[in-house]
């Protein structure tokens, strides 16, 4: 098949080998053990039991009321395609985030992880090494392997406050790619701004481009986060309605580019998904004036990590990762998997048959070290953070 040169440079030619080697990579990539513990508790739950969910980073909170007001205000209008980029509307509104981004470089996309796809297939070639922090959210080395990329695993820990340095880089090897997330999933470690200049730096320098995962930065313990565009203007950014603005289901994200890459991006953008749903587009501009209501879930999520980590505590767990941000608790628990002669992935069933608490294992997030670590979202409602500590701390295997 001979690909037309008008169809554009990143196009090639598709035949049966190219198409056995997808399939192949789709039937390899890993599950995403969180919603796969979310589904086991949930089927304990319809069966009658009663479950505590420290699984799943989602907001318990509804959608914001100045969402829910512009949502029923434009239910009796056609509520139809969007342009591929998004509604104007909203694109300004996204842009006056940022100092120095014109609203042509915000794409409002069907959720963070359509912005993540549509970032990788515009950035890199199949098999392209790109670095992906360990501990970090599983999906991001995931969708690489199902686009044919090369996830290259960059080991972060206490050391370097659960950050990435030069140094991480040296030892990564040629890359053409970096995710940097702040605050992070699963450690809700936050990148200080020297921290995050000098990895971009040094991508910079070195030709690897930068997708950062900003998607928590309004749940943060202390001052705002740092921002990657600050330090890096050519970096790409990704971020959601999902966490601060408690819309996970309404699947609407945006994606922020350079100027080089807004046509490729539009154009991935009306073949792979046309728009982001119209409706949630229309929730997500009312979601932007909800700042008071939403600066009191972060308040809540504040009062809750103050739960889980004392709630812990009381039960033996203390060895944890400083959780800056986010709404989660990143646990170091050899003391009991090496007792039990267990990883933390049986660990965490265990505790959901047995005690009832749904929790994550650490092995979603880092291949090498995850069998010992296990991760607490405390996004729910307080009460149950303290119950569900409560019974780890009675749970006798």
């Amino acid at each position: 098949m001979t690909i037309p040169d008008e169809w554009g440079p990143r196009m090639h030619r598709c035949d049966t080998c190219q198409v056995i080697e997808a399939a192949v990579r789709a039937a390899g990539v890993p599950p995403f053990h969180a919603m796969a513990m979310s589904r086991e508790a949930s089927a304990l739950e319809a069966s009658g039991h009663r479950i505590l969910h420290l699984e799943v980073g989602q907001p318990s909170t509804p959608l914001p009321s100045t969402a829910r007001e512009a949502v029923g205000r434009h239910l009796d209008r056609p509520l139809g395609y969007t342009n591929a980029a998004g509604l104007q509307s909203l694109r300004r509104r996204l842009a006056d985030r940022y100092d120095q981004v014109g609203t042509e470089r915000i794409l409002v996309v069907a959720g963070a992880s359509a912005g993540f796809t549509l970032a990788f297939l515009t950035l890199f070639e199949p098999g392209d090494r790109v670095g992906v922090l360990e501990p970090g959210y599983p999906c991001y080395r995931n969708a690489l392997i199902a686009l044919g990329m090369t996830p290259v695993a960059i080991p972060v820990g206490p050391d370097t406050r659960w950050a990435p340095t030069p140094e991480h880089l040296d030892r990564a090897g040629e890359l053409a790619g970096l995710v940097l997330a702040s605050p992070s999933n699963p450690t809700g470690t936050i990148l200080s701004a020297t921290a995050l200049a000098d990895v971009t730096a040094t991508c910079r320098a070195r030709g690897i481009n930068v997708i950062a995962d900003e998607i928590y930065q309004g749940i943060v313990d202390g001052p705002p986060a740092a921002r990657v565009l600050d330090v890096h203007p050519d970096a790409v950014v990704v971020n959601s309605f999902s966490k601060y603005w408690s819309m996970t289901g309404w699947r609407v994200g945006w994606i922020v580019v350079p100027d080089s890459l807004i046509d490729t991006v539009e154009r991935l953008q009306q073949n792979l998904y046309i728009c982001a749903p119209h409706v949630s587009q229309i929730a997500a501009l009312g979601a932007l004036d909800a700042t008071e209501e939403l600066d009191g879930h972060v308040a809540r999520y504040r009062e809750n990590r103050a739960i889980v980590i004392d709630g812990l505590a009381a039960a033996g767990i203390t060895d944890i990762a400083p959780a800056d941000g986010a709404f989660y608790v990143y646990a170091h628990v050899p003391h009991l998997t090496s007792a039990l002669g267990i990883d933390s992935l049986e660990l965490t069933r265990r505790w959901l048959h047995e005690a009832g608490v749904a929790a994550t294992s650490g092995i979603d997030f880092d291949l090498a070290r995850g069998h010992e670590y296990v991760r607490f979202s405390y996004a729910g409602a307080g009460e149950d953070m303290a119950e569900a500590c409560d019974l780890l701390g009675r749970w006798r295997p």
